[in-house]
């Protein structure tokens, strides 16, 4: 039965929305990737699920296809450069973070198990799901797939160790606002508010932005993407990136095109898919022996973004009580900064005017600092990071 492709997409599927369901109980604590990835691991290691699964579902092909390129043009559409002008401090001092965290790792790290172990943990400590798959297809085309592992449990832990640091430093933040609300001494700083919604004009009438049409212009991009890295040995991931960029900014694409062409969802199912495919060769043994790197990546790779937080925030004058916090939405991103932003302002605002004064005063740069690293600048670590093993 399990040979069926719908039933073993069913199964895997199951298993992804089982993660979903305890990381929207758990309000984004527990994430999706780990409860599916380990849930996974674990009925194939006890037999329950046999090893080619995945491969019988054939939804690795919808991943090998919208989970790439295309999906990577789409992420550049995301980058909201008018909130990204207006909140340049955020910008830099995510930045700082990621830098930090990267010179931690791969010194660290290297000294104390290789380089190639660094590497495989940078660029997912520094954003998301993307950044793991892109060093995950590395690892796997090098022959190094021992190291699979890595990417994909950093990914699955580090917002365990994020979210909490965040919450509890963004709270003093908070606090600091709400006392000076109560004084009188609160002035608001005008952020650009998230996610305007601009009715601007697109180089294509409004009349034939279809699904299906943006679903082939979204794939003219990503083709583009993929010639280009041929030729020039820069990897698709930057040019599908600068694509997406430059597409929205001359009005070729819409924002969030590829949500608008109703593919999103099954992309990033597609992306699961892979990553939790590329475990298919990790044995119990491999995984214990690779728990120690992991850890110690976790722990300096923290440590570098809470000091790379914490100087930025002194260098530009910004609180670090939300310095840090913006500096460590590398670990866990969208829509984990939202969560912790609406728990924060609803735990110390007393009154419904507090609470909207405080939420409004942290999101923005909360976002701007997830764009910055797991939308755009895990991707380039990652891509780059990759290419030096």
């Amino acid at each position: 039965m399990v040979q069926e492709p719908v039933i073993a997409a069913m199964i895997i599927l199951g298993l992804i929305a089982l993660g979903e369901i305890i990381s929207v109980i758990s309000k984004a604590r527990v994430p999706m990737l780990f409860v599916a990835m380990m849930g996974y691991l674990i009925l194939l290691w006890l037999g329950i699920f046999p090893k080619d699964l995945l491969e019988n579902s054939t939804f690795l092909t919808v991943g090998a296809l919208l989970g790439t390129a295309p999906i990577l043009v789409h992420m550049g559409t995301l980058i909201p450069l008018r909130m990204i002008r207006s909140q340049w401090r955020a910008v830099l001092i995510a930045i700082m973070g990621m830098f930090f965290a990267s010179l931690f790792i791969l010194t660290i790290v290297t000294v104390f198990f290789d380089y190639q172990t660094a590497v495989a943990g940078t660029g997912p400590l520094n954003g998301g799901i993307i950044a793991v798959l892109i060093t995950s297809e590395g690892i796997k085309e090098l022959g190094l797939a021992s190291l699979l592992t890595i990417p994909a449990l950093i990914m699955a832990l580090q917002s365990l160790i994020g979210i909490p640091l965040a919450n509890l430093l963004l709270r003093k933040h908070a606090t600091t606002i709400n006392e000076q609300m109560k004084s009188g001494a609160f002035e608001a700083s005008g952020n650009v508010a998230f996610n305007q919604e601009n009715d601007e004009k697109l180089l294509i009438p409004k009349k034939y932005q279809t699904p299906l049409v943006l679903l082939f212009m979204l794939f003219i991009g990503g083709a583009i993407a993929v010639v280009l890295a041929k030729y020039t040995g820069i990897p698709y991931s930057l040019w599908a990136l600068t694509i997406g960029i430059i597409g929205r900014l001359v009005k070729f694409y819409p924002e969030r095109v590829m949500e608008k062409s109703n593919s999103f969802t099954v992309g990033m199912a597609g992306i699961i898919f892979i990553i939790i495919g590329m475990m298919n060769d990790i044995t119990f043994e491999m995984f214990i022996d690779k728990l120690p790197a992991v850890l110690t990546i976790l722990f300096v790779g923290v440590l570098g973004i809470l000091l790379g937080g914490l100087l930025g925030s002194k260098l530009l004058k910004v609180n670090p009580f939300l310095g840090i916090p913006v500096a460590l939405t590398s670990t866990f991103g969208f829509p984990g900064d939202y969560i912790v932003c609406e728990e924060v302002s609803r735990s110390i605002g007393k009154t419904e005017e507090e609470q909207k004064r405080i939420f409004n005063e942290i999101i923005t740069p909360m976002l701007v600092g997830g764009f910055t690293t797991v939308t755009l600048g895990s991707v380039i670590i990652a891509s780059i990071l990759i290419k030096t093993i």
